[in-house]
């Protein structure tokens, strides 16, 4: 697996990876960045998120759970010194649908951290990660 950043200007940078996506990249304007793209550490966050969030629907797609939205959140408190790594993080996981059953949605997120997410795994490491879900039924679409 490969990445790289190229300057663009300032302490802006474009980012690529093997998928061949790019990514806008930029220092807090606190910071001295222009505030055009992520920050590194939210970088890190939607990777998190997005590791999770595949692995949790793809596993509720096969338990035939009726999914019709799903979020996934991630909020992080950083070290106040340098280099102000992470020092908790809170998933929450919201899954919108017609009767799902919550031991799915346990058991998904469960196999996620424990199994499946690479990135959870190397920042558990790091900081606590807390974990928590919300199940919001929706009514059954009407056929016409």
């Amino acid at each position: 697996m490969n990445a790289a950043v190229n300057w663009e200007h300032g302490l802006t940078f474009t980012g690529t990876a093997g998928a061949g996506c790019h990514v806008a990249l930029s220092a807090d304007p606190a910071a001295g960045g222009d505030g055009d793209g992520f920050r590194p550490m939210e970088l890190v966050l939607v990777g998190l998120a997005g590791c999770t969030a595949m692995d949790v629907m793809s596993i509720l797609q096969k338990k035939r759970q009726n999914v019709a939205a799903f979020d996934v959140r991630v909020n992080a408190e950083r070290a106040a010194d340098h280099p102000k790594v992470f020092t908790d993080i809170l998933i929450t996981y919201v899954v919108r649908g017609y009767a799902i059953d919550p031991a799915a949605v346990e058991r998904a997120i469960e196999l996620s951290e424990t199994k499946y997410c690479s990135v959870q795994a190397m920042l558990v490491k790091a900081a606590p990660i807390r974990r928590a879900y919300e199940i919001v039924e929706e009514a059954l679409p009407v056929l016409v």
